[in-house]
């Protein structure tokens, strides 16, 4: 299992970024794919995640109405549209995969134990 995180950068506040997260050696339809950010000196908190099989989503409160995750499982890649961006989202982002979280997510639970880790894209966000 490989995770590729890209699309990150530097935008002004109320800018989009879309980040990319291309998988390899799975497919979609088995995984829960998440997105989690980590600023500096804050602990590592999800995002967003989806269940590709079934279309279900979840947003943290923080994000919602303002970023949307979506899937292509014919590129096996998940993304992660942002819009009106707060300089408070500066933060490295990452993609995880867990097969756990897809069952949970799919039972209305969402989990942010993931196995499976990216290795980072920094988003900054200039006020």
């Amino acid at each position: 299992v490989q995770l590729v995180e890209s699309g990150g950068g530097l935008v002004q506040a109320g800018g989009s970024l879309r980040l990319s997260c291309a998988a390899s050696g799975f497919t979609l339809d088995l995984y829960a794919v998440g997105w989690f950010r980590q600023a500096p000196g804050k602990e590592r908190e999800g995002v967003s995640c989806i269940s590709s099989s079934d279309g279900a989503t979840y947003y943290a409160d923080s994000v919602k109405g303002r970023f949307t995750i979506s899937s292509d499982k014919s590129k096996n890649t998940v993304y992660l549209q942002m819009n009106s961006l707060k300089p408070e989202d500066t933060a490295v982002y990452y993609c995880a995969a867990d097969r756990r979280a897809l069952f949970a997510l799919r039972a209305g639970v969402v989990t942010w134990d993931y196995d499976y880790w990216g290795q980072g894209t920094q988003v900054t966000i200039s006020s």
